[in-house]
């Protein structure tokens, strides 16, 4: 599945959402970096990239997060996140928020220059060309703002779904318009984060999927969380979720089989 070479230690930064959500998708990112040849380790130490004390404007905060962050992630030849969100600020925002800062500003570059989308990483540095999991049914995907505009990815996880057997693919309308969700920009616009997200979730229901995938759970909460409000009958899952062949649990948002069906179906 991997390029041969010697194996890298992966440190999995977990992102706040999928430790609290979706630990799914965790399990699922460290599977599929095992199958890629990976050792992954997981730093206890860390916390949140940094994100909402960054984007409301409060850089000392954020300036301390990065520190923490940087410092328990500097021990591993790659950092690998499974969000586009938070791998962007790792990556792209980092290295600004120290450039005035003599001391932080190298070791926040050199950081930032081994952070990658797990997707994207599995695609473009570990030349994995095809995963052997299997998905029945058809799937549109939605293009995070972050993945796509600060870090280029749209073709790769494309790429990797069309060897799911049993996946079929279908397009959306507008798949790289913004969900609506932004972090904090729904809580300080929640009239119009609601009015792009109907948006979303029309071309979602008009695309005939029957289950939307995306990178960023942040994304993913807005969308199930709008297509339930709505009655529509489409799941949302993370990505590597169905890249790793983890589909068992269920969807984001719906419910857990009742204990009394899960005893009788055993």
């Amino acid at each position: 599945m991997a390029k041969a070479e010697n194996a890298p230690t992966v440190g999995l930064f977990v992102t706040c959402l999928v430790d609290l959500f979706r630990p799914s998708v965790g399990l699922a990112a460290v599977r599929l970096l095992e199958m890629a040849g990976c050792r992954v380790a997981v730093p206890a130490a860390q916390t949140c990239c940094g994100q909402p004390a960054y984007n409301s404007g409060d850089r000392d905060d954020a300036r301390a997060i990065a520190r923490l962050v940087i410092a328990a992630f500097e021990p591993y030849d790659y950092v690998v996140a499974p969000s586009g969100s938070c791998a962007g600020m790792l990556k792209v925002h980092y290295p600004r928020l120290f450039a005035d800062d003599a001391a932080w500003s190298g070791r926040a570059t050199a950081f930032a220059a081994k952070v990658h989308e797990i997707v994207s990483f599995l695609v473009d540095v570990r030349g994995v060309e095809g995963v052997a999991a299997a998905f029945e049914g058809t799937v549109t995907y939605h293009d995070s703002c972050s993945s796509l505009r600060e870090l280029d990815i749209r073709d790769q996880p494309r790429a990797l779904l069309k060897t799911v057997r049993g996946l079929r693919l279908t397009e959306m309308d507008d798949t790289e318009a913004c969900c609506g969700f932004g972090g904090t920009f729904c809580v300080k616009y929640p009239d119009l984060s609601n009015a792009i997200v109907e948006k979303k979730t029309a071309a979602i229901a008009a695309s005939g999927a029957g289950t939307v995938l995306a990178g960023d759970l942040g994304c993913l909460l807005n969308i199930a969380g709008k297509l339930r409000r709505q009655g529509i009958a489409v799941s949302a899952r993370h990505v590597v979720e169905v890249l790793a062949g983890t589909t068992a649990a269920p969807a984001i948002g719906e419910p857990a089989a009742d204990p009394a069906e899960r005893s009788q179906a055993g």
